[in-house]
């Protein structure tokens, strides 16, 4: 397992400092969601996260896209990261991140349950 670079280890204490990092326990039906969430992020022919990014216990991750970390600091507005996620050219036309949502690779419900694993980490 490799160890985590120091400014990823930094932005998870920034975001504890932020109040980011505190969840609270999800009630029945929303850890059926994260479940859900967490299964198609690494699902490889949906969401395929890992191959891109380190994120929260997965095994071998990519190191092209940015470690999804602190994620409640670095996206206080959630609708901003799930449009993120939908279509990444909007903010970055030369991203190499493909748009879930506008290419229907994951569908809004699975694309809504990505996004709410997503700011757990």
């Amino acid at each position: 397992m490799r160890k985590a670079p120091r400014w990823v280890v930094s932005a998870v204490a920034l975001s504890a400092w932020l109040g980011g990092a505190w969840v609270l326990p999800a009630t029945a039906a929303d850890a059926e969601t994260l479940k859900l969430g967490k299964a198609l992020a690494f699902d490889v022919q949906k969401g395929n996260c890992l191959a891109c990014h380190m994120m929260g216990d997965g095994e071998s991750p990519g190191d092209i896209g940015p470690p999804l970390v602190a994620m409640q600091a670095r996206f206080p507005d959630k609708t901003k990261l799930r449009a993120q996620v939908y279509d990444p050219t909007l903010n970055n036309p030369n991203t190499r991140m493909p748009p879930f949502g506008k290419h229907k690779i994951v569908t809004d419900l699975e694309l809504d349950a990505i996004v709410e694993y997503l700011y757990t980490l």
